[in-house]
C-alpha cells in the first residue's frame, strides 16, 4: 500500500534537527489523530518507572497498536510531540533516541517538550501523533 506522507527539508534551515521540519498528505487522505500514548501495561500500571528511555519505548509499542487498530502504521505518521516529566535536558534527549531510532529515515516533523507532570501515576513519557492514509 503506498503511503501518503511527504516528508520535506530546506537546505535554508539546519540539519542538525534529527527530523524533517515539514510534512504534506495529500487531499483524498484520511487523517488519524491519535491520542497521547502513554507508558501503560495492558493491566493499567505504568511501565518501565523511573526510566524515560524504556517509558519511551513503551509508548510507541502502545502506538503502533492503536495505529494498527485505524488502519495504520508508524509510516503513514505525519508529526508527532514527545512529552517529557523533566526539566533536565539528558532526560529528554533520552527519550528521544527511542523515538528517533523506531522511526529511523521516516524522521517525521517532531516537538520535544519537557512538562511538569503528565496525567498517570510515576509517567514520565508521553507521545502524541498524527498519521494519514490512502483507503484504496
Amino acid at each position: 500500500m503506498p503511503h501518503a506522507i511527504t516528508l520535506i527539508r530546506s537546505a535554508s534551515l539546519s540539519d542538525v534537527a534529527e527530523y524533517a521540519y515539514a510534512a504534506t498528505a495529500p487531499a483524498e487522505s484520511r487523517l488519524i489523530f491519535l491520542a497521547g500514548a502513554c507508558p501503560l501495561n495492558d493491566d493499567g500500571s505504568t511501565a518501565a518507572i523511573g526510566d524515560y528511555a524504556g517509558q519511551a519505548a513503551k509508548a510507541i509499542e502502545n502506538m503502533q497498536t492503536a495505529l494498527s487498530a485505524s488502519g495504520a502504521s508508524l509510516r503513514d505518521v505525519i508529526s508527532t510531540r514527545v512529552l517529557v516529566a523533566s526539566a533536565r535536558r539528558e532526560d529528554l534527549v533520552a527519550a528521544w533516541q527511542v523515538v528517533r531510532d523506531v522511526f529511523a529515515d521516516h524522521d517525521v516533523p517532531s516537538t520535544l517538550m519537557g512538562v511538569t507532570v503528565l496525567g498517570y501515576e510515576d509517567q514520565l513519557v508521553e507521545i502524541e501523533a498524527v498519521a494519514a492514509v490512502l483507503d484504496s
